[in-house]
């Protein structure tokens, strides 16, 4: 029997940040579309934005099971029957966005657009952690900037053809072109194989050389460490990102010209959609050569840093532009170093489904976001509340260091023992 010939795992790499890119506007681009639905249909504002909630805990919280299928299916099948199902819903999806006539056809396109994506979101972060041992933290980082930053490729022709044709021929049209390339990638993806020679070059970063099961990692303590770091600083990132716009209006900074005829929104809004992004492949890559741990403490006291001198100095337009962005650079990079930790850890054979039952703590940590607002409105300032986000970050510092650092390499040592146990 002939072996297989091995792949080329940066052209995987680049298939998956491609596949991110053509879904990344299924969430950052929504926006474009909420005027002039509510123009052409008249439904409220509020009701159209229902269905952005549905995608995004679709596409948050199913993302376990569409892992589950991918290493079910095995390396082969798994990443491109879930990639090809995924860009077929998303085609359907904006097909349904384009003919709904109600609200609730609204809704099912962003009920199958949201499972859609997430399954093409597991599948590819899944691929990036099991094809880079030795670049682990670069490759996932990579992967999830081409999600966080990808929708900047359609933004403008998506603008363009909402004002051109309306939103309803834009979402027909991009909805076709985007199931139909996400096809073709689909048939490009597969997972590392035992033919496969991932790396000459041993990791730096100490990994299990074992596999656990989705079962035996949820018994694990060191996975919920993760799992609350995880949403600690997902929600603080979220109460600031997610808000940005009333932050600088409660700073009254929103409308001041600051840069070629820009205000200070447009400017910090730019800036930090690039830091955002370019904070997952940096610190991924960083966390490669200097640790997981190490890496955290230093993204986030530099983040709690930021959002301390934001709450101090936000009122002036360039310390609010620059405090922002580090915000931004400071928060994005859990997207790398989360999966990459939780595999080196958990191994790699059920990394798919493994990193999607941690990638559960995004939407968990959503719900935690509305109680920024609660806290301004009940007395408090936005000062309070970056207070309060500068401590959490902290706080997962001195997890970061002090509980999970120690508990890994007891972890380590336990299963070395065990596999010497077996051995015998």
């Amino acid at each position: 029997m002939t072996k297989p010939r091995p792949t080329n795992r940066w052209a995987q790499l680049a298939f998956g940040v491609v596949s991110m890119m053509l879904i990344a506007n299924l969430q950052y681009g929504w926006t474009l579309f909420v005027e002039p639905m509510k123009a052409a249909r008249g439904w409220p504002v509020a009701e159209i934005q229902i269905a952005f909630s549905i995608f995004i805990a679709l596409e948050t919280w199913l993302t376990p099971l569409a892992g589950w299928i991918v290493d079910g299916l095995g390396p082969r099948r798994g990443p491109r029957v879930v990639v090809a199902a995924g860009g077929v819903m998303v085609a359907i999806a904006w097909v349904i966005n384009a003919h709904a006539e109600t609200l609730t056809m609204l809704y099912v396109g962003a009920t199958i657009s949201g499972i859609g994506a997430g399954g093409i979101y597991a599948a590819c972060v899944g691929n990036a952690v099991k094809w880079f041992p030795d670049r682990r933290g670069l490759a996932v980082g990579c992967t999830a900037a081409g999600f966080g930053a990808g929708a900047a490729v359609t933004v403008i022709p998506i603008r363009m053809m909402i004002v051109a044709t309306g939103y309803a021929d834009t979402f027909f049209w991009f909805g076709l072109g985007q199931g139909a390339l996400l096809l073709v990638l689909a048939a490009c993806l597969r997972a590392p194989d035992v033919h496969d020679v991932l790396s000459k070059v041993q990791p730096k970063i100490r990994q299990a050389t074992f596999s656990s099961t989705p079962g035996q990692m949820l018994r694990s303590p060191i996975f919920w460490l993760l799992y609350l770091m995880f949403v600690m600083v997902s929600a603080s990132g979220l109460m600031a990102t997610a808000q940005i716009a009333l932050i600088a209006r409660n700073f009254g900074v929103a409308d001041s010209v600051l840069l070629l005829g820009g205000s200070t929104l447009t400017v910090a809004l730019i800036v930090d959609n690039v830091m955002n992004g370019a904070a997952r492949p940096f610190f991924g890559w960083v966390s490669d050569h200097i640790g997981r741990e190490a890496t955290m403490a230093i993204a986030f006291s530099l983040g709690g840093v930021s959002y301390w001198a934001l709450g101090a100095f936000g009122s002036n337009p360039w310390a609010f532009v620059a405090c922002a962005g580090l915000i931004f650079f400071t928060w994005g990079e859990i997207f790398s170093l989360f999966p990459s930790t939780c595999t080196d850890i958990f191994g790699p054979k059920f990394a798919t489904v493994n990193t999607s039952l941690l990638y559960t703590a995004k939407g968990m940590s959503a719900w935690l976001v509305p109680l920024a607002n609660v806290a301004v409105l009940t007395g408090g300032n936005w000062s309070t509340v970056f207070a309060i986000t500068a401590v959490m970050n902290g706080i997962v510092v001195l997890l970061a260091i002090g509980v999970l650092w120690p508990v890994r390499a007891a972890f380590r040592r336990r299963a070395v023992e065990a596999e010497l146990v077996t051995a015998v």
